[in-house]
């Protein structure tokens, strides 16, 4: 749920003088893309950035997450330039929220090729720098289209494209033609999800690769609830992160009660489902009689 406050945007040019003056640090301002006709910039009223200006670290954070995202999402914008999009999925795909039913839905593409498939897995980023995870978000960019979750089949080959980038069981090589190029967004909150530019999407043609065969069996299971192909998955060692992606797309449950899910949404409904039977898991274990503290080496 989001908070009463309400969020404000402004198209601005990168560098008109009352941008200087909300970010009077030379560095908040140089990391706007200087190249680009505007960029969109939203806030909240009394955002801790807009006082902090990039450079106080007033979120309490070693490194200003703001001017992180920023950079690369500049050198994203800038590597695809046009209105093709080519590169390699790791798999990963976006289902928006805004406008439910109707959604804005798509694969995640970078603008590059080769194995990308840290970008989209959580459980691989332990350890790693924080400016790499970001690196790796805001690099993924959402070539998007508009489909409704309860018929997305009716956007055709978009939707079939989407549903081959969910289930695949390794990267997947993907070209996009684009309305327009990508457009950069900035947040200016430092406790956002950092995320790539978006795109909409003409047409989107992927190669074919061999679906994960557990998340394929649960697809085709017509008759197994969405929970319990959840529950049945995790058990297989499925990553959480890809039961999540497959959740989204309508892969599981009832034949007549699948439908698409916005990412957040799914993230939420995979956990809670885990979370509960973890629970139950844990009330039956043996108690013990001291306090322990464990940590990861």
């Amino acid at each position: 749920m989001t908070s009463g406050r309400k969020l404000f945007t402004k198209r601005v040019k990168a560098r008109l003088p009352w941008l200087e003056h909300v970010a009077e640090e030379p560095s908040l301002v140089e990391i706007l893309p200087s190249d680009l006709e505007s960029i969109s910039v939203r806030t909240r009223k009394g955002s801790l950035c807009l006082i902090c200006r990039g450079a106080r670290l007033l979120c309490g954070k070693s490194r200003c997450p703001l001017l992180i995202r920023a950079s690369r999402l500049q050198k994203t914008v800038k590597m695809v330039g046009g209105e093709e999009l080519d590169g390699t999925s790791p798999p990963g795909v976006f289902v928006g929220r805004f406008g439910y039913p109707k959604v804005r839905v798509g694969p995640l593409i970078p603008p590059e090729k080769g194995d990308t498939s840290l970008m989209d897995r959580p459980e691989s980023w332990l350890g790693l720098p924080v400016d790499q995870i970001v690196s790796f978000r805001v690099s993924l960019i959402r070539a998007s289209f508009k489909a409704d979750v309860r018929k997305p089949w009716s956007a055709g080959r978009l939707y079939e494209e989407t549903l081959e980038a969910a289930m695949a069981s390794r990267p997947v090589d993907a070209e996009a033609r684009l309305s327009s190029p990508p457009k950069a967004s900035l947040l200016l909150d430092a406790e956002v999800q950092p995320m790539g530019p978006l795109a909409p999407v003409k047409d989107i043609r992927a190669d074919s690769v061999p679906w994960d065969p557990r998340l394929e069996k649960a697809y085709y299971d017509k008759d197994l609830r969405a929970a319990e192909a959840v529950l049945e998955l995790y058990g297989k060692g499925v990553d959480v992160s890809k039961i999540q992606r497959a959740f989204s797309v309508g892969a599981f449950g009832l034949s007549r009660y699948r439908r698409m899910v916005p990412t957040r949404w799914s993230i939420t409904a995979v956990d809670d489902i885990l979370s509960a039977r973890l629970r139950e898991e844990v009330k039956s274990y043996d108690s013990i009689s001291e306090y322990r503290v464990y940590k990861l080496e």
